[in-house]
């Protein structure tokens, strides 16, 4: 036995089989190997507006404190986003983004006996969160035909029929990356309605900000109705700090007290925290990014569809692109061209390219240069 697989062999059984998440490519790593240079990421959904010039000034004061551990609590944030969000400071769980608090929360109530539910085309952190807590993962099959004006969107029906008595977890992202497409306030009580027992619903909001869609719903306003909830959201995506890792929770105050047993201590840094306690008071940046958005969403939209593209409607800061073949080729050759999308084939959309929406002059690059790479990559 080589020690490679003598140490394999020690691993946790959840361990075993996991392939770690797959950020997407940096810019240094492309310039490196490709030879290029002003290079554009569109791949991972971040704001190209960069941070808010307050949040920018809070990090240069909080950094005098560097030599001090961060408030392991975070007491003054947890106040802050309980104002926000109309709920108690002892309902916030917060983390080290909203990736982590998902992964607390199969940490939390998975292990090896129990099951959780997904959509096959949701966000891939859930699988291996599900995987490492050794548990078994029902995959729910999105059907194109439920919501002709949401393709690949959740099928709600699906996801309630995978559960069953040993269902602890059911991960929906409302708007869902990669395809942009969301969920309503009856669909998301529907669920909350048809859930077994012993199950919590988890509302992955990471890109609720951008959404000005009627009928989008806050889930943090159905806690109240549904103890069995809990709404994660993050300061990566429209507050534009995913550089500095911060998310959090909101749920029940039992279920908040039980994931802070298993948090990590100091799992948000002094930075981050004052940081994000200055980018929520600065709603006209958020009001700015929304509005840069909704124009890039139908600038790339309708640029896509020119082509004769498939193009989901979208809510996120992205948009999914069908190729209508595997995606490879293309993808190689918009890197030689020094931009970055993110194929989503592990997110069993072998034929799509997620696209983030950039500046307008960043989304008009993309669309110029697609066409000669969709042509060389036949």
């Amino acid at each position: 036995m080589t020690s490679q697989s003598r140490f394999s062999a020690l691993a946790a059984p959840g361990v075993r089989g996991l392939h770690p998440y797959q950020p997407g490519k940096p810019i240094e790593e492309l310039e490196r190997e490709y030879g290029v240079s002003d290079t554009l990421k569109l791949a991972s959904n971040e704001n190209p507006l960069g941070p808010p010039a307050a949040a920018l000034a809070a990090i240069r004061d909080a950094a005098a404190t560097l030599n001090l551990y961060p408030d392991g609590a975070g007491h003054l944030l947890k106040l802050r986003l309980a104002e926000r969000h109309g709920v108690a400071p002892e309902q916030i769980t917060l983390g080290n983004g909203s990736n982590d608090v998902l992964v607390l929360l199969a940490e939390t109530f998975l292990t090896p006996e129990l099951e959780a539910v997904y959509d096959r085309h949701a966000f891939v952190v859930y699988a291996l969160a599900v995987q490492e807590a050794g548990a078994t993962a029902r995959m729910a099959v999105s059907l194109p035909a439920t919501d002709p004006a949401q393709p690949l969107g959740h099928d709600p029906h699906a996801l309630a029929e995978c559960c069953g008595p040993l269902t602890r977890l059911v991960y929906v992202a409302n708007p869902n990356n990669p395809t942009g497409t969301w969920l309503s306030e009856t669909a998301i009580r529907w669920m909350l309605d048809e859930l077994p027992p012993d199950a919590l619903l988890v509302l992955d909001e990471a890109y609720a900000e951008y959404v000005s869609e009627g009928g989008y719903p806050d889930g943090v306003a159905l806690l109240a109705d549904y103890p069995n909830l809990v709404v994660t959201r993050t300061f990566s995506k429209a507050f534009a700090l995913a550089g500095l890792r911060i998310g959090y929770a909101v749920s029940h105050p039992e279920v908040a007290e039980l994931m802070n047993r298993v948090r990590q201590p100091f799992n948000t840094s002094t930075l981050a925290q004052a940081a994000a306690l200055a980018a929520l008071e600065d709603r006209e940046f958020i009001d700015r990014s929304r509005t840069l958005n909704a124009e890039g969403l139908q600038q790339l939209t309708g640029g896509l569809r020119s082509m004769g593209l498939g193009v989901p409607p979208s809510v996120g800061n992205f948009v999914l692109a069908d190729l209508g073949r595997p995606v490879a080729p293309v993808y190689e050759a918009l890197l030689r061209e020094g931009i970055i999308v993110r194929p989503v084939g592990n997110y069993g959309l072998p034929n799509h390219l997620r696209i983030t929406v950039g500046l307008p002059e960043q989304n008009e690059r993309l669309l110029a240069v697609l066409p000669r790479c969709l042509e060389s990559g036949l």
